[in-house]
């Protein structure tokens, strides 16, 4: 018999709520999160909003050591694993650490930590040769993508196949699709596997500005997003993560888990059901 993966577990992080209910009450309300960028001074910018992460990592149960070591994009996805762990009502320890993957995916990686050190290095961009003497131990994290899955995975307690997906938009969905093929090629049988990115720095700001690619309706950021109206302008930039617990079919069953295929070809999401 073939194996299936199957969605047992989600976490979401995300503009306008924090957790799988809070979002999916900001969907069914109705409601928009875009506002005008609070992350820095926005002022220089043609466009000055963004779908921000009302984000507290302490209040998110974070320790003073994982914030100042993980980027916003860690930060999210760790949050958002410990939930889908959570829901999926996995005991991971008791499963074999390299039978449990990660499969992330990000589109930008660490790009607030990039740009904060770096500013940092360059002396607020006064020095064209930087000091790296100024650089803080885990920066060489923030200039490795893989960096995010690891972080995923040293929550999860994974020590199976562990990738970084970062193609662009579809990133994660990519991610998932990736993790559903790990389980049904017999490579694990519990993948972690979503997307996470917190981009929202001057640097983003101004290659999106130059290309004039985002929204500058600064003064009714509500209405800024309208991809399918014949007066749009541009996106909205925006941050979050989502995480899904994958888990081969039959086991899933085994235990009481009632859910939905996620096949490479449509990625689904769906609440479990017991």
């Amino acid at each position: 018999m073939s194996r299936q993966a199957v969605i047992t577990g989600i976490g979401v992080v995300a503009p306008g709520g924090i957790g799988r209910e809070a979002f999916w009450s900001l969907l069914t309300a109705g409601r928009t999160a875009t506002r005008r960028i609070t992350l820095f001074d926005p002022s220089a910018f043609r466009s000055q909003i963004a779908a921000e992460v009302d984000f507290d990592p302490k209040a998110a149960g974070l320790s003073a050591q994982q914030i100042r070591r993980m980027d916003r994009a860690a930060q999210f996805a760790t949050v958002c694993t410990r939930e889908a762990v959570a829901d999926s009502g996995l005991d991971l320890s008791g499963i074999e650490p390299d039978r449990v993957g990660v499969s992330i995916g990000s589109a930008v990686g660490c790009t607030m930590g990039l740009e904060e050190e770096y500013t940092v290095l360059a002396d607020e961009g006064r020095r064209w040769l930087v000091d790296h003497t100024y650089g803080v131990p885990h920066l060489y994290g923030y200039m490795v993508p893989s960096t995010l899955a690891v972080e995923v995975a040293w929550e999860a307690g994974a020590e199976g196949p562990s990738a970084l997906i970062s193609t662009g938009c579809t990133s994660g969905l990519d991610a998932v699709g990736h993790g559903a093929v790990l389980i049904e090629e017999g490579s694990a049988d519990v993948v972690i596997a979503g997307a996470t990115d917190a981009p929202l720095s001057p640097i983003t700001s101004a290659c999106f500005d130059a290309i004039r690619a985002t929204s500058p309706n600064n003064d009714d950021p509500e209405h800024a997003s309208r991809p399918f109206d014949a007066k749009r302008d541009g996106f909205v930039l925006g941050e979050g993560s989502a995480v899904m617990v994958l888990e081969e079919a039959e086991a899933a069953r085994r235990r009481g888990r009632g859910c939905t295929p996620a096949s490479p070809a449509s990625p689904a999401a769906a609440t479990p059901s017991t």
